[in-house]
């Protein structure tokens, strides 16, 4: 055998034993065979959702919530309308040589705007805001299926926002109600309505957050009810007064604001609860306005040092701030200002917007019993009678008493941070505080540091009343009342805000 063929051979026996051993190696991986990678390419994939096959198992739950949003919208959108609203108004008087008025007629000037309502009788009641139809002189409605109404205003609640039109037509589509009060953070809700009028738009969020109140939309109407359901779902202009809607395709509430620096979404919408507009129709369809009952007293939500005062383990309840008017019906009860309310008719009260509810959709005359606790856990149950609001909408009854904010740094020369000073002459011919001096004086906040018990709390202006319940008129007074109390304990003040007009609790702790 020449050498060149034994050369050959132990190249051949190199390959063979290469060849077993890539073999071998690559069963004990278990990589796939030629065929079988064929097959693995040429086989669909098993998560393909196309027919005949078999859908991703962790896929199918979005499916199924996709197909619900479809199904919702299919199902709510036919009772969906676009509203187109017009106010006329005379044009402002120009200055005119005399006789010359009738060469330069005033026209009326004429306001548009619009948003969305929904049908809730098939007899074409609709509910809307009331921010839409305020003021109109005349309402046009679009439906679904693009037939155009005129519509008339049958009533409207400016302190909710919410108002119903009608127009007349039969057999119409309506939206189903749902229930606001046991809708969950976190479920899903479509807004429908026409932003932007883009018509008959739908956006998909969830419920973010329950009970919000919105201070900016109070303006001086005290008795505002806010209740809101905050959600994510994308709300723009023209969305106002369009539903809010759950995946079982019932309405939870009535879109009705942004919070927005804009005007513009920004991430956050506001709807009206469902329930309490509900309440709201009911009255405007049956009478055409909205009767309301009052305790005769302002009031503001708990805070922790309000709950360590009255003994409260949790931080719950509303504080009642200051009585209204002489006849208030809980001065007549025997509820004092600084008393928490915890209770109404044996049901526990956690915030404001719940009383406010609870009161005001109650008939004036009706006595309901009002459970308060005071400083030490002294627990009362009164009987008050209710009575309807006064005429006058700048007064607060059963309103929120809302601290300004402000201040700027000032000495720490007093323990909770602020510097007070007796009122002066000049104080004294304000006619706001003509009531106070009548009543023995305070002590006006002039300065506020921000390093301070009281900062955000009080603002220079504030006139102190009282420090737990003892008279302030000097500065001796106050600091005696301070100074009894020790470092961690709580003082009760009563201020008086001037320009406001209002009185109102505030506690601070002894740093």
């Amino acid at each position: 055998m020449s050498g060149r063929t034994r050369d050959w051979l132990k190249f051949g026996g190199l390959v063979a034993v290469a060849f077993i051993l890539g073999l071998a190696f690559a069963s004990a991986l278990n990589l796939p065979r030629a065929g079988r990678a064929a097959e693995l390419v040429q086989a669909p994939p098993a998560q393909v959702t196309r027919p005949g096959q078999t859908p991703i198992p962790a896929a199918r739950p979005a499916a199924e919530l996709g197909a619900a949003f479809t199904a919702v919208a299919e199902h709510v959108k036919p009772a969906v309308v676009f509203i187109r609203s017009e106010r006329r108004e005379r044009a402002g008087a120009r200055r005119l040589p005399p006789g010359f008025e009738d060469f330069f007629p005033r026209r009326p000037d004429v306001q548009q705007g619009s948003g969305t309502g929904f049908i809730v009788s098939p007899d074409g009641y609709i509910l809307t805001n009331n921010h839409v139809v305020e003021g109109s002189t005349r309402v046009e409605v679009r439906l679904y299926d693009k037939r155009v109404f005129s519509a008339r205003v049958v009533g409207s609640d400016a302190n909710t926002d919410v108002a119903v039109i009608k127009i007349e037509a039969t057999r119409l589509p309506t939206a189903d109600f749902g229930n606001s009060d046991s809708t969950r953070i976190g479920e899903w809700v479509l807004a429908i309505g026409n932003p932007l009028e883009f018509y008959f738009t739908v956006t998909a969020g969830i419920v973010s957050a329950k009970g919000r109140t919105l201070p900016r939309l109070r303006g001086d109407n005290n008795y505002t009810i806010q209740d809101f359901i905050q959600t994510d779902a994308a709300i723009n202009p023209g969305n106002s007064g369009g539903p809010l809607v759950d995946v079982g395709g019932r309405v939870i509430g009535i879109n009705s604001a942004i919070a927005s620096e804009t005007g513009f979404y920004a991430g956050y919408g506001f709807a009206i609860p469902i329930n309490l507009a509900r309440a709201v129709m009911t009255q405007l369809i049956e009478t055409g306005r909205v009767r309301r009952a009052v305790m005769g007293v302002s009031i503001r939500d708990a805070e922790a040092e309000d709950a360590a005062v009255v003994g409260l383990s949790e931080i719950r309840g509303v504080v009642v701030q200051d009585y209204v008017g002489d006849d208030s019906p809980a001065r007549a009860a025997g509820i004092k200002p600084g008393d928490v309310i915890i209770a109404l008719d044996g049901q526990p009260v956690e915030a404001v917007p719940q009383l406010q509810q609870s009161v005001g959709f109650k008939r004036p005359g009706e006595t309901v019993q009002v459970t308060v606790l005071r400083r030490g856990g002294e627990r009362h149950t009164y009987g008050v009678r209710l009575v309807e609001p006064p005429a006058d909408p700048d007064r607060p009854v059963a309103s929120t008493g809302t601290s300004p904010k402000g201040g700027e740094a000032a000495p720490k020369e007093e323990v909770l941070g602020i510097r007070i000073e007796p009122l002066s002459q000049e104080d004294a011919r304000a006619p706001a505080l003509i009531a106070v001096l009548r009543a023995g004086g305070g002590l006006v906040v002039t300065d506020v540091s921000p390093d301070g018990a009281a900062y955000e709390r009080l603002v220079p202006e504030d006139i102190i009343l009282a420090v737990d319940d003892k008279p302030s008129r000097t500065l001796a007074e106050f600091r005696a009342a301070v100074r009894a109390a020790k470092a961690g304990d709580i003082v009760t003040l009563q201020v008086f805000n001037p320009r406001l007009g209002t009185k109102r609790i505030v506690r601070l702790r002894i740093p």
